[in-house]
């Protein structure tokens, strides 16, 4: 025998998973209806939370049921539905109402979902007075029950981080970890984790920071975590090892940028990745991740579930723009930055700021002729008149002359290359390492990683360095062979072969031409931009004169 109203879920679900959002609405509702006048709990249950997931706000779900622990469940799956980084206003919204719904609920777990929910938000709008009622309803929470206790400590570090506190780290890792334990909470150790590292950070920890990093990198290759791999790059700055960073930032490469889900870590991952590249001048990675973040100028970005402050993107975007010769916009943005960690007593952000300037530009003179084009006896002229010199051919200058030539327009890597004649993309030769060799690498490392606790454990400083040494070879290898999701990584294919080409000749290029006039070198750093699509970029006003074929 039929039953109607399952019938009737089904066919909204099915309209859900195709897109028809407005008819999956009606069919929830009228089996809202049904099931309320029925008594169906179940029922009601799934056509609320079916309700909550095609509505952008869940007023219909609250209009018709009366239940405020069914409400406080329906808008909680209807925030968890909403981590993107365009659902802001949504989430806001949503946690506002669960707050209010909330307060009239005694079950502590839905008390305790609200309250997390209302930090994560007002922390991502810096609303300081929400920020503090919530964190203070989270530790009286803590004193009821083990479960809430773990996550007031880890969040009360979080702001203490923020505020530039590091005296109360121990105690509340302690507290974390403890509480953790007590509640059987399966995941706990990443957000401790997280927070050993963070704290070391903060507290300039070197040593401390750089283990918290490798257990990170080991941790995103093992499970294809990119979030935690752009973590691990920031955390390697922390901790000096700028080599280690920009492994790690190597990973990024190519499109990995271009196809991230905008999900929860959307944010997160391109704030951490842009903080490492610009430590490490990777400057394909600084202005591909400089670019998705625009859009959120101005956002302060959240680990999820507020585990760690990472900072307002207004800050990393003034340093990526300083660096891709847009000085205007830098001090812009920097100002902004600073008058917010001000308002949020963000001291330790705010301190690091300050120490970072703009550059001054370097001197250009307005309608300087400049040439860039071959001489006799196969040499280049180079340089502003009168002071031009020829100097010894390189491949790079080809490339950079079809730039000059082309401002503000993209050329594909493949045809700088290949001098735009046609030619044939062949796709990628084969996997750098085969499955099995990967996954034994990975077994080894987990083995190396067993290893070194306990020759830690027994303070064998020989056996250390020797383990040690054996895991960076590994880890080498295995950021060489792997990409982001822990699939090989294939070489070969012509289109790589030509960014990798055209990158390196444009780099010597301006390198040496650097040598020559460091103004301008300093102009072609700042305005090429090279990877898989390469471009020169003047600024608003640039009247340079670019000479590109020798004058009869």
């Amino acid at each position: 025998m039929s039953n109607p109203v399952a019938e009737l879920l089904d066919r909204a679900d099915a309209a859900r998973a195709a897109g028809r959002g407005d008819e999956a609405a009606r069919l929830y509702d009228t089996a809202i209806t049904s099931c309320r006048e029925a008594g169906d709990l179940a029922g009601w249950t799934r056509a609320a939370l079916g309700a909550a997931s095609v509505y952008t706000f869940g007023t219909r779900c609250a209009e018709r049921t009366a239940e405020p622990e069914l409400l406080a469940d329906c808008l909680d799956a209807a925030l968890a539905a909403r981590w993107g980084p365009d659902d802001l206003a949504a989430r806001d919204e949503l946690a506002a109402r669960l707050d209010e719904v909330a307060a009239h609920v005694t079950d502590p777990d839905t008390r305790l979902r609200a309250h997390l929910w209302g930090l994560q938000v007002a922390c991502e709008t810096l609303a300081l007075p929400t920020i503090h009622r919530h964190m203070r309803a989270l530790e009286r929470l803590g004193e009821e029950s083990p479960r809430a206790r773990f996550f007031a400590a880890s969040r009360r570090l979080m702001l203490d981080l923020l505020r530039g506190r590091t005296d109360t780290a121990e105690h509340l890792i302690a507290m974390a970890t403890t509480a953790s334990e007590r509640a059987a909470l399966p995941d706990a150790w990443m957000v401790v984790e997280a927070m050993k590292g963070y704290a070391a950070l903060h507290r300039g920890d070197a040593g401390r920071c750089a283990s918290i990093a490798a257990e990170c990198e080991t941790f995103a290759l093992a499970e294809g975590a990119t979030a935690v791999a752009a973590e691990a790059a920031f955390l390697w700055v922390g901790a000096g090892r700028l080599d280690r960073a920009r492994t790690v930032v190597h990973l990024f490469h190519g499109r990995v940028l271009d196809e991230l889900p905008r999900d929860v870590n959307w944010l997160l991952t391109l704030q951490c990745l842009l903080e490492a590249a610009l430590a490490v001048d990777d400057r394909d990675i600084v202005a591909n991740a400089a670019g998705l973040l625009t859009p959120y100028a101005g956002r302060a970005v959240i680990n999820a579930g507020a585990v760690m402050f990472h900072g307002l993107t207004d800050d990393t975007l003034a340093r990526a723009a300083a660096v891709l010769g847009d000085l205007d916009t830098a001090a812009r943005l920097r100002a902004q930055a600073l008058t917010a960690y001000e308002r949020l007593g963000a001291t330790w952000w705010q301190q690091r700021l300050l120490a970072w300037t703009p550059p001054t530009p370097a001197p250009v003179t307005r309608g300087a002729r400049v040439h860039l084009h071959p001489a006799a006896d196969g040499l280049w002229l180079i340089g502003p008149e009168p002071a031009a010199v020829p100097v010894r051919a390189l491949r790079g200058y080809t490339y950079l002359r079809e730039l000059l030539r082309r401002p503000g327009r993209p050329v594909s890597c493949l045809d700088l290359v290949t001098e735009g004649q046609p030619s044939v993309e062949q796709p990628a030769v084969g996997e750098t390492l085969d499955r099995q060799a990967l996954q034994a690498y990975r077994q080894r490392l987990r083995d190396l990683e067993d290893d070194l606790a306990q020759a830690e454990d027994w303070s064998d400083a020989g056996r250390i360095e020797t383990l040690s040494a054996e895991r960076d070879a590994l880890l080498h290898e295995l950021t060489a062979a792997v990409g982001l999701g822990g699939r090989p990584r294939t070489s070969g294919s012509s289109g790589e072969r030509a960014r990798i080409a055209a990158t390196k000749a444009i780099s010597a290029a301006i390198a040496r031409i650097s040598t020559l006039d460091e103004p301008l070198g300093h102009h072609l750093r700042t305005t090429v931009h090279t990877g898989t699509q390469c471009s020169y970029q003047p600024g608003p006003g640039d009247d340079t004169q670019w000479i590109l074929t020798a004058e009869s």
